[in-house]
């Protein structure tokens, strides 16, 4: 077979038609999406396993009017660059969990819609009605309004848990979205003490402070632990870096860093993985100290098992 010079490859070349590299040129037009996040993440807790959801996530202004009530503007300006965030602007996400124990599938939060609920649990492979159980930590309204769907239970085959504190103080002040999402199920309500069990391997523990009753959960499995802490911190250095800075919603503030303070000291010392529902999803991380305060650690890929 004769060969070709290389004038006349080149040459050959260019004779193609322009349709020959249409491919290529398509490619390179797909269009830019945009930031994104995937809308659960799950890991192993010994027999358990245990999915974050993220139900929301918003950038809110000047969050010095949420966080560090207290301090100057100069310190928290300060705090704030220190660790590359501006104190202009602050995202916030919202985090419900999810625990299945192997026999019952458990839900921490029924965050700000039963919409965005819904569509992160189906992301993650569930329904509403496979919910069993509900537990609410708190009765602020990002953690319940998605307990219902036009009027009807949003998750139909659940019972629901929640402190008993923490359901007396909402029920005695007559608050509007208490009254509308929760009241109505009173009566498939079971109220828990400090230290009773929401199910089995799953423990309530009082952190009183950010609202009356509010409570964490311990949960253990062969050998396994993690905490899901709520609203105990609801920012990952302008409440873990400076733990005793006021937060507007904390509706006992002394109280609540008093919680933040020897929670946050616990978990550093046991070095257990915990899930915040207002940290950066996937929400999952470690608590180690650092200053006379506490940092943040994300999970890293230590939980996948």
């Amino acid at each position: 077979m004769p060969r070709l010079t290389r004038r006349q490859s080149l040459a050959a070349g260019a004779s193609l038609p322009l349709a020959t590299f249409a491919p290529t040129l398509a490619r390179a037009e797909a269009p830019m999406l945009g930031a994104g996040l995937a809308p659960y993440r799950r890991i192993p807790l010994g027999a358990f396993e245990v999915t974050t959801l993220l139900v929301n996530t918003m950038v809110v202004p000047d969050p010095q009017s949420i966080f560090g009530m207290n301090v100057s503007a100069t310190a928290f300006a300060e705090a704030s660059t220190e660790n590359f965030l501006s104190p202009d602007e602050s995202r916030f996400f919202f985090t419900p969990t999810v625990v299945n124990t192997g026999a019952e599938l458990v839900l921490f939060d029924t965050g700000q819609s039963a919409e965005g609920t819904t569509a992160a649990l189906a992301a993650a492979g569930y329904t509403p009605e496979q919910i069993d159980i509900v537990v609410l930590t708190h009765m602020h309204g990002d953690h319940i309004g998605g307990m219902q769907t036009g009027g009807a239970p949003t998750f139909a085959n659940a019972r629901y848990v929640t402190g008993r504190v923490e359901y007396d103080a909402w029920a005695a002040a007559g608050d509007e979205g208490f009254n509308t999402n929760v009241r109505p199920f009173a009566d498939r309500m079971t109220f828990l003490d400090d230290g009773q069990d929401a199910a089995s391997g799953i423990t309530a523990l009082a952190a009183f402070g950010h609202t009356p009753g509010h409570m964490t959960y311990r949960l253990e499995s062969e050998g396994a632990g993690l905490l899901i802490f709520a609203d105990l911190a609801n920012h990952p250095v302008w409440s873990l870096a400076r733990p005793d800075w006021e937060v507007r919603f904390d509706m006992d503030k002394a109280a609540a860093a008093a919680s933040r303070r020897a929670v946050l000291g616990m978990l550093a010392a046991e070095r257990l993985p915990a899930i915040g529902y207002h940290m950066p999803f996937p929400a999952l991380g470690f608590v180690d100290t650092r200053d006379g305060g506490f940092q943040w650690v994300p999970e890293a890929g230590q939980l996948m098992g």
